[in-house]
């Protein structure tokens, strides 16, 4: 005959400290815990509130412009370390961690527009409205500078003047040369006085671009005539080009999916464009109530922050069409710049007010180390919030947001311009002839034309 028993091993069972918990052995036969779905209903709805409790987003501000913060670039072989443009031709880099100038690079009569950093991190460079480009050498051992080094000036690498006032600068991802946006597209070698290739096509100023990540000679470029351009530089002539309503002001790639880009748009929205497929946006990313002026992808890919007219940063997942999360203080005014540090952690903007500040990209994440046991909680009651997250309650909490009074106001009237615009649409479409004013899906609304 059978009998059924219990067999525990003794040194399974048995704690080798007295500080240790007492190992405790669970059945998790549904049959047997009857309440499992309301328990963990409860526990997804506590994590969503606690999530609210301990959402503290702002870190600090950097302080030590004197103009406008216009443009930041990452430094991609220094996790801690962000350069910094402003208006007045004062660039700085700046250490994270202890959030203070290490160096300062003076050199530009004008506005700095463009910054970007090489390959290997040790060259850094500028372009501004004084016509001219400059290349810095980045100092290696940042944080290890004394007291006195600190917020000395360095003399620039070399100084290329043109003919024209720069708007953006962006280097490849893997090779030699930089590319500057102004009158025209010029791609530059670091080595070479003038420019080794020139690109036009339409009179208007170019006010952006970005290298592809995955493909070292595409690059993507946004004008001021309301156009985004693709061009390889293995061809004579622009390879796309897409045209629409509103002019966008800042375009980045994906850098997991680098046929994928999203464009910071005039029109308070951000569209994501597959570059093979340029005739309707993948998605459109919406909740800015001002133009957004600036656009960055985590290095995960998985989602991107934006900074707007409207004195708010906002992150937005890859494919959501709106926002995760949004940012502001009282004394943020617009938004001109924004950067996710290079292990995703972290968010970094520029604004009108002169200052940089660091945000956390998980507004509740817990900082410093995290015990094996706390991690554990942390990911169970993510995954909880996640089981539950159709659910009404557990939608509201996670889903509110506190506010500024005017993004509030502007927001609502928003919304009732779009109801008021869809009823009339309705109404034009019921008052015609079957089949004359056919339905037209948002993603291409806002597109023109598409030039190949």
């Amino acid at each position: 005959m059978k009998v059924k028993v219990i067999s525990r091993s003794t040194d399974e069972f048995t704690r080798e400290r007295s500080q240790d918990l007492q190992r405790v052995f669970r059945n998790f036969d549904p049959n047997l815990r009857t309440q499992e779905k309301a328990t963990e209903y409860v526990r997804a709805l506590n994590a969503a509130k606690l999530e609210k409790i301990f959402a503290r987003p702002f870190i600090g501000a950097m302080d030590g412009h004197i103009d406008t913060v216009s443009c930041m670039a990452k430094n991609p072989n220094h996790l801690k370390g962000i350069f910094s443009g402003s208006m007045d031709g004062d660039i700085r880099l700046w250490d994270l961690a202890t959030r203070r100038t290490v160096c300062q690079f003076s050199g530009h009569q004008g506005a700095v527009r463009g910054l970007t950093a090489s390959t290997d991190g040790r060259v850094l460079v500028s372009c501004g409205t004084d016509c001219t480009v400059r290349l810095w050498k980045v100092p290696v051992a940042t944080v290890m500078e004394s007291e006195e080094s600190l917020h000395n000036s360095s003399e620039p690498l070399a100084v290329y003047v043109w003919k024209n006032a720069f708007w953006a600068v962006d280097h490849q991802w893997d090779g030699n040369l930089f590319a500057t946006a102004g009158a025209q597209v010029d791609i530059w070698d670091h080595d070479r006085s003038q420019p080794v290739n020139s690109f036009e096509w339409g009179k208007d100023t170019v006010v952006s671009v970005r290298f592809n990540p995955g493909e070292p000679n595409v690059l993507a470029t946004s004008a001021s005539d309301r156009s985004i351009t693709i061009y390889d530089l293995r061809m004579s002539s622009p390879a796309r080009r897409v045209v629409m309503r509103t002019k966008t002001n800042s375009i980045s790639w994906n850098p997991m999916e680098p046929m994928n880009f999203t464009a910071a748009n005039e029109d308070c929205n951000c569209y994501s464009y597959d570059a093979r497929k340029l005739d309707e946006a993948k998605c459109v990313h919406q909740d800015h109530v001002s133009a957004v002026m600036d656009i960055d992808y985590s290095p995960t890919g998985r989602e991107f922050v934006t900074g707007s007219y409207d004195r708010t940063v906002r992150i937005f997942q890859y494919n959501g069409g709106h926002s995760r999360e949004i940012y502001h203080t009282k004394r943020m005014q617009r938004v001109f710049c924004v950067k996710f540090s290079c292990d995703a952690s972290y968010v970094i903007s520029g604004s009108d007010d002169t200052n940089l500040r660091l945000w956390k990209a998980k507004a509740s994440e817990q900082l410093g180390v995290l015990l094996p046991r706390e991690r554990k909680k942390h990911e169970y009651l993510e995954a909880v919030k996640n089981r539950y997250k159709h659910l009404p309650e557990v939608k509201r909490i996670v889903r509110h947001r506190h506010l500024p009074k005017p993004i509030y106001k502007a927001a609502s009237l928003r919304r009732i311009m779009a109801d008021a615009a869809r009823r009339k649409e309705d109404r034009r479409r019921a008052h015609s002839a079957p089949g004359s004013r056919p339905k037209e899906a948002f993603r291409k609304k806002r597109i023109l034309q598409e030039v190949e």
